[in-house]
Parts: C-alpha cells; sequence; structure tokens
C-alpha cells in the first residue's frame, strides 16, 4: 500500500467526555491561550487546543457542550 499526503482527510477529534471542568490556560508574558479540562480532583490541566482567535473559543464551546463562564488559569 502507498502512501500519499494528497489521500488525507482533514478530520476534527471526535468529542471526548472529559473528567473535569473546562478551563482556559492563559500565559501573563506571551498572552498565548490554551483551552482544555482541569481535573476536580488532581488540579492537573489536560490541554486540547490552542485558541488563536474568538472563533477557535466558540468552537471549542460548541464541540464539547459548554455554556457559560469558563475558568481562566494563569
Amino acid at each position: 500500500m502507498a502512501f500519499s499526503i494528497f489521500s488525507r482527510k482533514n478530520k476534527t477529534p471526535a468529542a471526548q467526555p472529559y473528567k473535569g471542568t473546562p478551563a482556559i490556560r492563559c500565559s501573563i508574558c506571551t498572552g498565548e491561550q490554551v483551552a482544555g479540562f482541569r481535573d476536580s480532583e488532581t488540579g492537573r490541566f489536560e490541554e486540547v487546543m490552542l485558541l488563536r482567535s474568538p472563533e477557535d473559543l466558540e468552537w471549542f464551546r460548541q464541540h464539547y457542550g459548554i455554556s457559560g463562564e469558563i475558568e481562566k488559569i494563569y
């Protein structure tokens, strides 16, 4: 079977049921924001995606069924 980069399809990751609460980790120095989930028991942050625009945040909300305020971690 030959491998070709032209046969790849643009696939988006399926929504996974994450344990914990949605959160956005923000860098004070660079302003970079990463969306993910914070484990309620351990406090560990699981990264899901880099937020480059408000559209990315909206996609994150819709894809994972999040409504309301999202906690920011600095």
